[in-house]
């Protein structure tokens, strides 16, 4: 499959924090072309400013489909839309890449896949931290830890103003820990190959200004066949502490492995965007003892202070979805993954609301 080096039309859907990111790698990569900017609000007038730039903009998704007619949408709306965006787009002939999570059911998310096979058109989920080499370089050390794991990681973020208001919008369809545990759900899988089991999780709602249902506080708990275990943790809002940012550590039988970022885990950073794929260094520590019973050998260190920043990888990703569509790569295994991680996180939301362990 070949654009014959044409420009890749892309219709823009949904213009706030990754939209905004998604569009800029669009605006400044070659291959691309934006075609317009659609968002219900003032977001693409301040995106299409910022980019310098005079896009066609429009307010409603299916107008702004008919009327550019694109190779391909890129959707990071809410939740919500996801499913209908995206199989619609698919209908259409386009190729799409959608922010995470695929929708917002387990169901959604396999009409999504459906979909795309169908139409004999690419899906590419933005999965973001597949793209980043730091995560990668933690991935590949922590398999050197022997088995089991241990896998500690959250993404506490205390939000207020427009992010707060973002994370109220996101609660009205999901919770915090479906929302953000997908992507640590995938780490988690892809440090000890190996399929969870069973899950465990608890919540607390801390606001009335979100729905009746959901909770904006979440800790889940997974354990693997290979007998790793592992948790996450994901709360959002004004109450929530800061000093409970920033966990990525990893610790097995020969020893761990920490994400160390001194800068993206200060006060005041739990709520932006590019501390939250930010690693700095690793902290390397081996569990070995002489004949006193003393540490064989110190820690080491692994200084990632050269990586991709929040647009870079996202740029990645885009770099990444060109080259599918040109080169016509199966992307059959990634959406596997990301409806399987998923659907382990709405397995941990059912624990939540039921307080029982769920087998998976």
């Amino acid at each position: 499959m070949s654009l014959n080096n044409k420009k890749l039309r892309v219709l823009v859907v949904g213009c706030g924090n990754m939209g905004a990111s998604h569009a800029t790698a669009y605006h400044t990569l070659e291959g691309f072309e934006i075609c317009g900017l659609v968002s219900t609000g003032k977001s693409k007038e301040v995106l299409n400013e910022k980019l310098g730039s005079s896009y066609a903009l429009f307010d409603d998704f299916y107008v702004a489909l008919d009327a550019t007619n694109p190779d391909a949408v890129c959707i990071a709306t809410y939740p919500d839309t996801h499913e209908e965006y995206a199989v619609k787009s698919f209908e259409k002939g386009c190729h799409v890449f959608i922010e995470k999570p695929l929708a917002d059911t387990v169901a959604g998310a396999k009409r999504v896949a459906d979909a795309a096979e169908k139409a004999g058109k690419k899906l590419l989920i933005g999965y973001i931290l597949r793209y980043h080499p730091s995560w990668e370089r933690f991935i590949n050390v922590s398999q050197e830890m022997g088995k089991p794991l241990v896998m500690r990681m959250n993404l506490n973020q205390q939000s207020s103003g427009a992010k707060w208001v973002v994370h109220k919008n996101l609660m009205k369809s999901l919770s915090p820990i479906v929302d953000c545990a997908v992507h640590y759900i995938d780490v988690m899988c892809q440090m000890t190959k190996s399929k969870p089991t069973q899950v465990y999780a608890i919540g607390a709602k801390l606001t009335e200004e979100i729905p009746k249902w959901n909770y904006n506080y979440g800790q889940l708990q997974i354990r693997f066949e290979d007998g790793s275990v592992g948790w996450y943790e994901a709360g959002w809002g004004p109450m929530v502490s800061e000093t409970a940012f920033f966990i990525k550590d990893v610790f097995g039988p020969k020893g761990s492995v920490s994400i160390v970022a001194k800068e993206a885990s200060k006060a005041g950073k739990s709520d932006m965007i590019g501390a939250h794929t930010k690693t700095e260094s690793l902290k390397v520590h081996y569990s070995d003892l002489n004949s006193a019973g003393e540490f064989a050998r110190p820690d080491s260190w692994i200084d990632l202070k050269d990586e991709p920043d929040h647009q870079e990888l996202c740029n990645r990703e885009q770099r990444y979805f060109l080259g599918c569509i040109n080169e016509d790569i199966d992307l059959s295994n990634p959406t596997r993954d990301a409806i399987y991680s998923l659907q382990i996180a709405f397995a941990c939301d059912e624990s939540v609301k039921s307080g029982e362990v769920v087998k998976l």
